[in-house]
């Protein structure tokens, strides 16, 4: 990135002249060695920053990935590495040119704490797409102090109040720490494709993304249909939101939805067969994928050709629509579907994780770390 591109904060704090405070932490050492205790060091409050009290910090399935350096030829592990980007917190200490917020707020960082802020995409409010590449929230280059970020398996995180988001709803503060990262993933491309009232909407795989698609299609007034391996999820697909349940291993049941789909959202990162899906999808319908699987996907053209059908790719929002997500949230009284556990059950969490034994999200009470 040249110098021109770089965000201001970055060009007044050279790494060697920034202070730091330490932290505790969990982090992992290698690909192998699991996560442990660990201290890290954040940078002091600038003016424009927010210090925040780490409460609850949700695990993704990218979080395994990052650990385990499964995405060493696109994203490869910097180690130690201190992963979690679905924090909520309180605010406890605010730079003198801070405006949004103020000690003893609550507020979320999501899987962003930066970006160029000159790009197209950034001034469109779109800094997930950053040209430049947004700063992630770990496993990121720290602009500020040099080395990698650390993200929110820890007791703090400061970060610029512009990458923030106000938490309006403290009523179930772990239930919205998924929201920035599983509920912006599903919220963004229901919104972009504009997933409304008189629709048919699928939603593959009832997971910690799935779960949330299900929920945010439901809310947008859309006739949802869960697509699923396990029949077992059907009680809970149509508790959150589902009017019916595809079991996709039943080659009837889903030729009986051929062509009638207006949009469906795969949220499935492991190995599936996206062909059997787009035959579902109608006339100048789409599919988009939020998982990522790590293999590439065989895909007939034909499949495409023949009812001029989209297939697309989301990832987050930026940082206005997590905003908008999360006053939406708290307007409709929605949440994640959390378990909760202390921070000395996360590698477990990471084994259950790969069996897909959680219901549907795993949050740490980061009091634990204490």
């Amino acid at each position: 990135m040249s110098e021109a591109a770089q965000p201001a904060a970055a060009k007044k704090d050279h790494p060697s002249q920034a202070q730091t405070f330490p932290a505790r932490a969990y982090s992992a050492q290698s690909a192998t060695s699991g996560l442990a205790p660990f201290t890290i060091q954040r940078r002091a409050p600038r003016a424009q920053d927010v210090q925040i009290e780490i409460l609850y910090c949700g695990i993704c399935h990218s979080d395994l990935h990052q650990v385990r350096n499964e995405w060493q030829s696109v994203m490869p592990t910097v180690y130690p590495c201190v992963p979690g980007h679905e924090i909520v917190g309180r605010v406890v200490k605010a730079g003198s040119a801070v405006k949004k917020f103020k000690e003893g707020d609550i507020a979320a960082v999501g899987c962003m704490v930066d970006s160029c802020r000159t790009c197209a995409n950034c001034l469109a409010d779109e800094e997930q797409y950053c040209d430049n590449f947004a700063t992630l929230t770990y496993n990121g280059q720290d602009k500020i102090l040099g080395g990698v970020t650390y993200g929110g398996y820890s007791d703090s995180v400061v970060v610029d109040e512009a990458f923030a988001l106000r938490v309006s709803d403290t009523s179930n503060l772990a239930g919205v720490a998924p929201l920035v990262c599983a509920g912006i993933t599903t919220y963004s491309p229901l919104r972009h494709w504009n997933v409304r009232k008189g629709q048919k909407v699928g939603v593959v795989g009832l997971g910690g993304l799935g779960h949330m698609g299900v929920k945010f299609a439901k809310a947008f007034g859309a006739h949802v249909v869960l697509f699923t391996t396990s029949a077992n999820k059907t009680g809970d697909a149509v508790r959150l939101g589902a009017e019916e349940v595809v079991i996709s291993k039943n080659a009837a049941e889903m030729k009986k939805h051929a062509s009638s789909f207006d949009f469906i959202l795969d949220t499935v990162s492991a190995e599936h067969d996206l062909n059997a899906y787009l035959e579902l999808v109608k006339l100048n319908g789409t599919m988009t994928l939020v998982g990522a699987p790590e293999k590439p996907t065989p895909l007939m053209a034909f499949n495409l050709l023949f009812k001029r059908r989209q297939l697309a790719g989301s990832i987050i929002g930026g940082i206005r629509e997590t905003q908008e997500m999360l006053d939406f949230c708290a307007e409709r009284k929605i949440g994640a579907e959390i378990e909760l556990i202390p921070i000395q059950r996360v590698n477990e969490a990471y084994d259950r994780l790969l069996k897909s034994d959680v219901k549907y999200r795993f949050v740490i009470d980061m009091a634990s770390l204490k």
